[in-house]
């Protein structure tokens, strides 16, 4: 297997749930790594956190600006595209971003690995886990968008680079923030307060823990084999909404209700907080939940990291409520 020399790597979207953990992985490998985000004290807190290695360069620019990537990525092997947009803004803005980051990839020639979801696979066909190769017939605008994206990401225009799509099942962590749907109900239970579950509860679904996600993204990165195509990034195996209330309960040691949150309530909490609205045409993902296959990323890299739930979501609730205790 050819592994590639990566020397150094650039993050955008650094102090987001994917960038966070991406740039651990690099500097954990001694891979020198650039973190690329709009405000300063933001990625100073978070180097900070890190206990400021050397390693770590911060950067501040505008990921929609192809000439503060270009300057940020000066010298780079590799370019992880974690940053993300609002739900309610994806339609107008994640081609122009996408675009902005392939402009600048391709003056330097630089590899680019982009972070994105399942969505472009619309729904399932059976519950059977789904292969790279499984056909993207989206019916969501979302879902839509985001295979505009990939077509984008992948088009002929940008000759000079290499690239892949990471894609990753609902995830969680203690770097998961709002983009992810778990992380408010765990913040919730962390801090013995009553919290919200989106969707239905009872329907075990595929959740990947974002440490274990890192080591897959990273090991990707460096083989060179693995650019010019998508690959599936799964969790470790399926869990209901009850069970994860139940293990993060446990955890935290408090006990306050969890309400499933539905299209109707989604909907109320979108009149003030509009991300919330756009989630309703993502619910079947709740319903009839899309599993990914790991196989074709254990063909190249071997056997795939599996964190299991109950030490997942512990170490999680333990972040969590250090972050929380810290803050008061």
């Amino acid at each position: 297997m050819m592994h590639n020399h990566v020397k150094k790597a650039v993050v955008l979207g650094a102090t987001g749930g994917t960038g966070t953990v991406i740039i651990a992985e690099l500097l954990k490998r001694g891979i020198s790594t650039v973190a690329f985000g709009r405000a300063l004290p933001k990625l100073e807190q978070f180097a900070a956190k890190l206990g400021n290695p050397a390693e770590l360069i911060l950067k501040t620019g505008d990921v929609f600006k192809p000439e503060d990537v270009y300057q940020a990525a000066q010298g780079a092997d590799v370019i992880f595209h974690c940053a993300s947009v609002p739900y309610h803004e994806m339609s107008t803005k994640l081609l122009p971003m996408g675009e902005a980051v392939m402009e600048a990839a391709n003056r330097l020639g630089t590899r680019v690995v982009a972070i994105d979801g399942i969505y472009p696979y619309g729904r399932r066909k059976d519950e059977q886990p789904i292969s790279e190769d499984f056909p993207k017939n989206p019916h969501t605008k979302k879902g839509k968008v985001k295979l505009e994206f990939e077509r984008m990401f992948f088009s002929p225009r940008w000759s000079r680079t290499e690239r892949m799509i990471v894609r990753l099942p609902d995830y969680y962590g203690a770097a998961a923030n709002e983009a992810s749907y778990l992380g408010s109900t765990l913040e919730a239970i962390a801090a013995g307060k009553p919290g919200m579950f989106i969707g239905n509860m009872s329907v075990p679904r595929e959740y990947v823990y974002l440490p274990d996600a890192a080591v897959m993204i990273v090991e990707l990165a460096l083989r060179e084999e693995a650019y010019g195509q998508n690959w599936n990034i799964p969790g470790a195996g399926t869990i209901s909404g009850k069970e994860i209330v139940r293990l993060a309960r446990a955890a935290s040691g408090r006990s306050k209700p969890v309400i499933p949150v539905g299209p109707i309530g989604l909907s109320l909490l979108g009149l003030f907080v509009p991300v919330m609205k756009e989630i309703v045409e993502m619910l079947y993902l709740t319903k009839e939940p899309l599993r990914l296959s790991g196989r074709k990323y254990e063909r190249l890299a071997g056997p795939i990291p599996a964190t299991s739930f109950e030490d997942g979501i512990r170490e999680t609730i333990r972040a969590i409520q250090s972050r929380q205790a810290k803050a008061l």
